[in-house]
C-alpha cells in the first residue's frame, strides 16, 4: 500500500511521453478539457456584464504593481487542474500488453526420389534430376512447422534422411545427391515405398504424406510397388505420385559434332496411378519444369499444416493515479476557496 501511494507522486506520470504511451477507454471525455476553460470564461465574462462596477474596485496601478493580487488565480489554477485530473481518469488511461503463442499440427512428409540414369534425361533444365531437386529444395524451405524426410532410389532404396525439422540440413543432403550413390541399376520403385514406409511407421502426426517422384517403369527391387503401397495405406500413409518427363524421343546430350540427341523415353503411369489411388493420393504428370513446380505448389496447398494461435491480452489501468490526484487538488481548493484568496472565479 504504502509502495503504491509512493508511486503516485511520481513526476512522470505527468509528462508528455507518458500520455503518448496510453490507449484511452473513453477518448471522446477527453474533449472536456478544452470545454471546461471555455465555459468558466463565458461565466467571468457574464459576471462581468452583471458587475463591472467590481473590476474597476482596485485602481489599475496598484493592482499592476502589487503582486500580492496575482495570489487571486491561484484558486481558479487549482480548480481546473483538479478538473482537468478527474476528467483524464474518467476517460481512463491504459495500457496494453498482447501476447501471442503460436504452435502447430505438423505433418510428417517423406520425399521419395528416383535418381535412376533416366533422370538424367534434358526435357527439363538441365535435366530431371537437377529439375527435381531444386523443386523439392522450394518445397521444403516453404513449409512450417512439419517433418520432412528423404529416401533416393535407383535400382536399389536408400534412406537419404529421417524425418527432421533442420530444414537446413535436409536442403544441404539434396544438392548432394548424384547419380552414382546408386551402384544397382534400375528403378526399384516398391523398394523405395516400403523404405519410405518403415520412416514413417512410428511417427505420431494425424497426417503421413509421401511424395514419390519416378519417371520410369519399376523395373528392380524385390517388393512389389502395389503391395508397398497398400502397406502405406494401412498406416495411414497418403501417397501423391508424380510421374516426371514426356514419352518418345527426348533430348539427351550431343553427338560429335555438339548437335542434340534423341533418345527414346517411356513412363509407366498406369502403375503410378494405381499407387496413388490405394493409398487414398492423387496422381500428377509433370511435362516440363513448370509443370512440376505448379504440381508442388498444389500439394503444398493441399496438405496445410494447421497452425494454432492464442492471443492473450493484459490491460493496466491508470486512472487512479490522476482519479488521487484530482481529488487532491479539489480538496486543495475547498481550502483555499475559505481562505484569504477568496476571489475565485466561482464564488
Amino acid at each position: 500500500m504504502i509502495e503504491q501511494l509512493t508511486e503516485f507522486f511520481s513526476w512522470s506520470w505527468f509528462l508528455p511521453e507518458t500520455f503518448s504511451t496510453y490507449e484511452w477507454e473513453k477518448p471522446l471525455l477527453l474533449n472536456l478539457i478544452w470545454v471546461v476553460p471555455l465555459l468558466m470564461i463565458i461565466r467571468k465574462f457574464i459576471k462581468f456584464l452583471k458587475n463591472p462596477v467590481l473590476e474597476l474596485s482596485l485602481p489599475k496601478r496598484i493592482a499592476r504593481n502589487n503582486p500580492w493580487t496575482y495570489l487571486r488565480l491561484i484558486p481558479t489554477g487549482v480548480f481546473l487542474l483538479a478538473l482537468t485530473l478527474i476528467i483524464l481518469a474518467l476517460a481512463r488511461p491504459q495500457r496494453s500488453n498482447e501476447r501471442v503463442e503460436q504452435y502447430t499440427e505438423g505433418i510428417d512428409i517423406m520425399l521419395v526420389m528416383d535418381i535412376s540414369e533416366s533422370m538424367d534425361l534434358q526435357d527439363f533444365k538441365p535435366n530431371r534430376l537437377e529439375a527435381a531437386k531444386n523443386t523439392a529444395i522450394d518445397f521444403i524451405n516453404g513449409r512450417v512447422g512439419d517433418r520432412i524426410g528423404m529416401v533416393v532410389f535407383a535400382g536399389e532404396a536408400y534412406s537419404l534422411a529421417p524425418l527432421t525439422n533442420d530444414y537446413k540440413l535436409l536442403t544441404e543432403l539434396i544438392r548432394e545427391i548424384a547419380f552414382d550413390m546408386m551402384e544397382a541399376k534400375g528403378t526399384a520403385i516398391g523398394s523405395a515405398i516400403a523404405s519410405g514406409t518403415n520412416r514413417m511407421k512410428e511417427a505420431e502426426s494425424a497426417s503421413k504424406v509421401m511424395i514419390l517422384l519416378s519417371d520410369g517403369e519399376s523395373n528392380a527391387g524385390n517388393v512389389d510397388p502395389l503391395f508397398a503401397a497398400e502397406l502405406a495405406s494401412a498406416l495411414e500413409i497418403k501417397i501423391y505420385t508424380i510421374a516426371v518427363g514426356k514419352d518418345g524421343m527426348v533430348p539427351y546430350g550431343t553427338d560429335f559434332f555438339g548437335r542434340p540427341q534423341m533418345v527414346e523415353s517411356y513412363l509407366d503411369e498406369t502403375t503410378l496411378r494405381e499407387i496413388a489411388n490405394l493409398s487414398n493420393g492423387e496422381f500428377f504428370r509433370a511435362s516440363d519444369g513448370n509443370a512440376l513446380q505448379n504440381i508442388f505448389d498444389q500439394i503444398d496447398t493441399l496438405e496445410k499444416t494447421e497452425i494454432i494461435e492464442n492471443r492473450y491480452k493484459e490491460t493496466t489501468d491508470y486512472y487512479r493515479v490522476y482519479l488521487f490526484w484530482g481529488i487532491l487538488f479539489f480538496l486543495i481548493w475547498l481550502m483555499l476557496k475559505s481562505s484569504f484568496l477568496n476571489n475565485f472565479l466561482l464564488d
